[in-house]
């Protein structure tokens, strides 16, 4: 995975060059700033959808979910006037209640992740649309919530507070992937969950655990983006944004076959993805080609990844054919 991340690194830092060369305000302060909030809001979802996907899962939810659980964070907010802080606590936490239950229905009920999520796109707009009578959820005028705007919104130094977050999130997700044991299961079972169960992984536990992850990231992501917006239109809010954070991971190096990925490639994919988008704008280029960038790149990322294998299962033939004409037969074993 180093070799993938460093790729991508490089990769990342040769499209901003060519970037600020096209169009010099790529690199003002004002268009970095509001390029590291994008990167901030969009790489939680991203990180959660990375870990599903290292279980070989998928969820397309998650943008209906963060429609649904943001128009009730807006809700709670101005018409039942909660505390803000308790309603981020109720938000991530029935984001995190949506994931299990996510979690439940694939490994209990043994369903399909995509029949799983797929249910869960379409329960949850429509929920949401229900839920405002199709009407647009946002603040009343004048309405402030200056401590949880500083929070969401907010910027030190001119880095978006988002972007901090994300960061932080991010260290501590990289740590439970690729320090624990936890991480370790992760992995195993991403690559063959049957044989991580002969083994005495619970692999039940672990995917379940990635579906829960996802939907606490999700309820965070959905209290920024409501922040973010200021107003939600269930109909539309979010569409698409399950297609972002899966192209994030797989440009990331996250393997739809399961079993590889790393929380520094997930990063540097979501900020090459949106370096690429402000390329679009930057260069005037009809918005409506974001979704045509993001079709691109997961198809791009997945060309790459069968590729990557067949060198991979090319090289291990040759060293075991190597290997039987030499007579070292532990070496062809490997």
């Amino acid at each position: 995975m180093l070799k993938k991340d460093l790729g991508l690194l490089i990769l990342l830092i040769v499209v901003a060059g060519i970037v600020a060369f096209l169009n010099p305000r790529f690199i003002s302060p004002i268009n970095l700033s509001n390029t590291a909030n994008l990167v901030g809001l969009f790489g939680l979802i991203s990180i959660g959808q990375g870990f599903v996907i290292i279980t070989s899962g998928i969820d397309l939810s998650v943008g209906s979910m963060l429609a649904l659980l943001g128009v009730i964070f807006i809700d709670l907010l101005t018409t039942y006037q909660m505390n803000w802080a308790l309603a981020v606590i109720v938000i991530v936490l029935a984001g995190t209640g949506l994931g299990c239950i996510h979690g439940f229905l694939i490994t209990k009920l043994k369903m399909q992740p995509f029949i799983v999520t797929l249910c869960g796109l379409l329960l949850y707009r429509g929920i949401a649309r229900w839920y405002t009578d199709d009407a647009t959820a946002g603040f009343a005028f004048g309405q402030s919530f200056p401590s949880l705007e500083w929070l969401t919104t907010g910027r030190v130094h001119g880095v978006p507070l988002t972007f901090v977050v994300f960061v932080l999130i991010a260290i501590v997700m990289g740590v439970v992937l690729h320090r624990s044991v936890f991480g370790r299961h992760l992995f195993a079972v991403g690559r063959n969950e049957e044989a991580a169960r002969y083994s005495g992984i619970k692999s039940e536990r672990v995917i379940a655990a990635t579906y829960i992850i996802l939907g606490a990231l999700s309820g965070l992501s959905s209290i920024y983006f409501a922040m973010y917006t200021r107003s939600i239109s269930p109909a539309s809010h979010g569409t698409f944004y399950e297609l972002y954070a899966i192209a994030a991971a797989v440009l990331g190096g996250c393997s739809l076959r399961g079993g590889e990925g790393s929380v520094f490639g997930i990063v540097l994919g979501t900020m090459l993805l949106q370096v690429l988008q402000n390329l679009v704008n930057l260069l005037g280029i009809p918005s409506s080609l974001n979704f045509a960038v993001m079709g691109a790149v997961i198809l791009i990322g997945v060309l790459a990844d069968q590729q990557l294998v067949k060198y991979r299962n090319q090289r291990a033939a040759a060293r075991a054919r190597g290997a039987l004409a030499t007579g070292d037969k532990a070496q062809a074993a490997e």
